[in-house]
């Protein structure tokens, strides 16, 4: 099966002040620094890591909504138009968006309704007003959402139902990808589950790939097809989540995957608790050689000095570990 989307060697850098004033010395951000993805129909790979990885600025240059420092993004084999562009406009029906926070993504001033025909309007996918609101309506009662609410306004609505309300609006196009960035992040614990399980069902049902960008690792191990862990910008681990999770092989991974509350890891054991230490450094400035070496309890010489390129393990894995290899550190996979 041929991929759906492929992004290769991502970059994005950014020049940030380094003091205060206007004439404060600048530096080099490396936001996203080299990550390659690819998603397969259908399917869904998690985006995981720790806040400020880089993981929601890798979404945003996937749907094409910031130009990358360097690298491309293809979809279906072809190359994501410059943003803006009439070429771009048609190519993003293809791939939507769902918000972190789902009421700062609605305007307030208008009916839910009239948001959910928006795309229909902007991509001209409708005749006339009776068809986008019969889609409308039919969207809604798809995701959950009853038909009388197609009049309320965004505040009369509960936080579980305005991510609705943006999962809607986002189907309305038909479209093959969608980019979730932290879409359950913002609702309370009890509402969480049901969003997750309407997504669920919704990919099965139409068969969407999903990109689901998450810091919580437990609700991407439910979701997810695949998955890709991040740190400082690079990607450190990725392959198939049921084997990345049974047996993490970055000690990055491991940290994250033990973290996770109640985890079984199969024949009824619980891996044992692996703490970081210390914050992720300033991405500003990134450590010399591995960037995880100034919190891993595995670290050498080495790692201090080479940066570690991602290399297979077993069934598909790629694992970015000088050590991976050796016998301490080896894990079934």
């Amino acid at each position: 099966m041929s991929d759906l989307l492929q992004a290769t060697d991502l970059r994005r850098h950014y020049r940030v002040r380094t003091g205060q004033g206007l004439f404060a010395p600048k530096a080099v951000l490396r936001a996203v620094d080299g990550v390659s993805l690819a998603l397969r129909p259908g399917r869904t790979l998690g985006l995981v890591g720790e806040s400020g990885c880089g993981k929601s600025t890798t979404g945003k240059l996937v749907l094409g909504l910031v130009p990358p420092t360097s690298g491309t993004v293809h979809y279906r084999g072809q190359t994501l138009p410059p943003v803006g562009t009439p070429a771009w406009r048609g190519l993003r029906r293809h791939i939507q968006m769902v918000y972190q926070d789902p009421l700062g993504a609605l305007d307030r001033r208008l009916p839910i309704g009239t948001q959910i025909e928006e795309p229909l309007v902007i991509h001209a996918k409708a005749a006339g007003a009776a068809e986008r609101r019969d889609r409308a309506l039919a969207t809604m009662e798809s995701v959950g959402l009853q038909r009388h609410q197609y009049e309320r306004y965004p505040h009369e609505l509960s936080g579980g139902q305005r991510q609705r309300v943006v999962l809607a609006r986002a189907l309305m196009t038909e479209p093959d990808l969608l980019v979730c960035d932290e879409p359950i992040s913002a609702l309370d614990v009890s509402i969480q589950a049901q969003v997750v399980n309407l997504l669920l069902d919704l990919q099965d049902r139409l068969g969407m790939a999903y990109l689901f960008i998450s810091h919580d690792l437990k609700v991407v191990r439910q979701v997810s097809h695949d998955v890709a862990v991040m740190y400082l910008g690079r990607i450190v681990e990725q392959g198939e989540a049921e084997s990345l999770f049974a047996a993490p092989a970055h000690p990055y991974t491991r940290a994250l995957v033990a973290a996770i509350p109640a985890v079984d890891f199969g024949g009824g054991s619980k891996r044992e608790r692996m703490l970081l230490q210390g914050d992720p450094p300033n991405p500003v400035n990134v450590p010399s050689g591995c960037a995880f070496h100034t919190r891993c309890p595995f670290a050498t010489a080495q790692c201090r000095a080479e940066a570690p390129t991602l290399q297979p393990l077993a069934r598909g894995r790629m694992v970015a570990c000088h050590r991976v290899h050796e016998p301490a550190l080896q894990v079934a996979a």
